[in-house]
């Protein structure tokens, strides 16, 4: 008796997703890397740029990035440690930790624009416009049960 490849088409479509993020992923992953960086630290810095010359609470980065990051603080500490980010501690509620992008932080955002442009690019531009518009749409209504509240940043 022959096996089935997939126990079900759903199975097939998740693997599917799984093997394209881990290609797309190697090649955004050498870029980072070249950097010193991750794809969740450099996610981090944008959504910190976004607010600058504000702050945000770590706890909102976390909630913020693209794939969720267990342990922020670290993620965090990483950065801080590449002078790329900075904390503090507002005097009124030491509980509190506001994160903020440095000017190093903001020049090594500066530096990767475009080669995260070429980047995206290697990786997708084989697609149509309208196969890309078409996947968009399908990937987020693969998510609509699963996403969080507010949770559409794309």
């Amino acid at each position: 008796m022959k096996h089935p490849r997939f126990d079900c088409p759903e199975q097939e479509v998740y693997l599917n997703l799984w093997r394209t993020y881990d290609r797309l992923r190697f090649l955004e992953d050498q870029l980072f890397q070249s950097h010193g960086i991750t794809a969740q630290q450099y996610n981090a810095m944008r959504l910190l740029r976004a607010a600058h010359p504000k702050r945000m609470q770590t706890l909102s980065v976390a909630a913020r990035l693209i794939s969720r990051a267990p342990d922020i603080t670290r993620l965090l500490d990483r950065l801080v440690e590449r002078g790329l980010v900075d904390r503090e501690r507002p005097a009124d509620n030491r509980r509190v930790v506001l994160v903020g992008i440095t000017p190093a932080g903001l020049d090594l955002l500066d530096e990767l624009a475009s080669q995260v442009i070429d980047c995206n690019r290697q990786q997708l531009s084989h697609l149509k416009p309208d196969e890309m518009r078409e996947l968009t749409k399908l990937l987020k209504r693969a998510r609509e049960p699963h996403e969080p509240e507010g949770g559409d940043w794309a």
